[in-house]
C-alpha cells in the first residue's frame, strides 16, 4: 500500500480551508466572508485517513465508528487496539485482516457480519460496509458508502479519499465480501451513508435506494438499536 500513500503526496495540492472575502461591507453586518472548503478537505470529508502502509483496515474501521456511529475515535486509537489483539510483526508485513477487525469491534460490543451478495442485492445495500479491494496487486481496505441507480460506486478510501468508480470497476477489484458493523447508535442520516453525487448530477432525489427500518432489520440491526 506504500504506492497509495506516495500517490497521495504527489497529487494533493497545498490548499487550506478558510474564508473568502467577498469585497462587500455593510454597516449592519460588517465584512461579508464566505467559508470555503479546500480540495483536500472535500476529498477526505467524513473519512479517517490512513497514515501508515498497513493501517488501511484500522482507518476503515475508525471511519465507520466515527462517521456512522458518532464514536469519538480515530485511526491511531483503533490501530493501537487492534495491534494489542494481533501479531504486530504479521500486521506490519501484511496489514490487518478482517478477523482482526471483527475481534476489535466485538470487544467494543458491536456485531460484525460478513456477506456475499449478488449484484442486485449489492446495489440495494444502504449501510456503509468495509470492503477489500485489489488495487494494482495491493490488498486495500475501504468503506463502501453506497451504489446509486446509475451504477456509480461511492467509496470512502482511507488513502485516496472520497472517490466514485463504476460498478464494473468495483466488481473487478473487490474480493466479494462485505463486512458490516452493526450495533446501537447507527445513524442512517449520517453523511457517510449519504454521499453527495458528482457535480455533474443535478439533485439527489431517487439517486439511491431508500433507507427504511425494514431494510436495516434485514441487514441485521435490532429494533432497540434503531430507536
Amino acid at each position: 500500500m506504500r504506492w497509495l500513500l506516495l500517490l497521495l503526496l504527489l497529487c494533493c495540492p497545498a490548499v487550506w480551508a478558510g474564508s473568502v472575502p467577498l469585497g462587500e461591507h455593510l454597516p449592519a453586518l460588517g465584512d461579508l466572508n464566505k467559508p470555503v472548503q479546500s480540495i483536500l478537505e472535500r476529498r477526505y470529508a467524513n473519512i479517517e485517513r490512513q497514515h501508515t502502509d498497513f493501517s488501511c483496515g484500522a482507518a476503515a474501521v475508525a471511519t465507520i465508528l466515527r462517521y456512522a456511529y458518532g464514536h469519538a475515535t480515530n485511526e491511531r486509537w483503533v490501530m493501537d487496539g487492534m495491534l494489542a489483539m494481533a501479531d504486530p510483526e504479521q500486521v506490519k508485513h501484511y496489514g490487518f485482516s478482517m478477523l482482526d477487525m471483527k475481534q476489535y469491534l466485538q470487544m467494543l460490543g458491536m456485531r460484525v457480519r460478513g456477506y456475499r451478495l449478488g449484484d442486485e442485492k449489492l446495489r440495494q445495500v444502504r449501510v456503509p460496509t468495509i470492503v477489500l479491494l485489489n488495487i494494482r496487486g495491493y490488498q486495500h481496505f475501504a468503506v463502501l458508502r453506497a451504489i446509486d441507480r446509475h451504477d456509480r460506486v461511492y467509496l470512502a478510501d482511507p488513502a485516496l479519499g472520497n472517490r466514485v468508480i463504476t460498478f464494473k470497476e468495483f466488481k473487478e477489484s473487490w474480493n466479494g465480501i462485505l463486512l458490516a458493523v452493526i450495533g446501537a447508535g447507527y445513524r442512517p442520516d449520517a453523511p457517510l451513508a449519504n454521499p453527495s453525487p458528482p457535480l455533474s448530477v443535478r439533485g439527489k432525489d431517487g439517486l439511491f435506494a431508500p433507507v427504511n427500518e425494514t431494510s436495516l432489520l434485514e441487514f441485521g440491526f435490532q429494533h432497540k438499536e434503531l430507536m
